[in-house]
This record gives C-alpha cells, sequence and structure tokens, in this order.
C-alpha cells in the first residue's frame, strides 16, 4: 500500500531555513545536496512509513504515534494517519528538540 505524505507549513518551512542556511554559510551545491537527501528520504516514507523510530523526547512523554527518521544530523518527525504520512518537523537533531518538538507538536 502506497501512503500519502504530506509536508505540513511547518516542516516546509523548516527546509527551506535549513537549506538556506547551508547555502548561505557554505556552498550552494552542498545545500542542494542535503535538500535532495532529505526529500528522498521523505519521499520514500510513502512505502514505508512505519520503519522510522519513536522519538525519545515524546516516548518519555507516553507519545508513541510520532515517528522519525535521519539524515543525519537532520530529524524527520512525522505521524501516520491513516494512508497518509504527515511530516510535522525537520531540524538539525543537535538543537534542544525536546522543546521544539513541545511546541511544535503538543501546542496545537
Amino acid at each position: 500500500m502506497e501512503f500519502r505524505v504530506v509536508l505540513t507549513a511547518d516542516a516546509e518551512r523548516d527546509l527551506e531555513q535549513i537549506v538556506g542556511y547551508i547555502a548561505e554559510h557554505d556552498l550552494p551545491e552542498k545545500a542542494l545536496y542535503v535538500l535532495e537527501q532529505i526529500q528522498s528520504l521523505i519521499d520514500d516514507l510513502s512505502d514505508s512509513p512505519h520503519r522510522g523510530s519513536i522519538p525519545k523526547e515524546l516516548a518519555a512523554l507516553g507519545l508513541r504515534e510520532y515517528r522519525e527518521v535521519f539524515f543525519k544530523p537532520y530529524r524527520i518527525v512525522y505521524r501516520v494517519i491513516d494512508t497518509a504520512v504527515y511530516v510535522y518537523l525537520i531540524a538539525d537533531g543537535r538543537r534542544d528538540l525536546f522543546s521544539l518538538l513541545s511546541r511544535r507538536l503538543l501546542e496545537r
């Protein structure tokens, strides 16, 4: 079964900021590479959305419906609902993700 993958507005903004930062502070080619790798990982969720692990920050709160996959150091946090995969967050894993996840996912 193929799942429909949906990037939320927040996730789209995350990706734009990551790529923009890399292009500005490193090489545009590296920014394009990171964009392609993250996009490929997100696209792969349509075939195997349950392969991701439960984010440890959310598991500690008893929340087990979210999953994550990695293109290090980036973490892509998503949720499978029926036949759709909703990507909520794309963030550098070196950030304080507990605060970020709390704001992004728990205050909705």
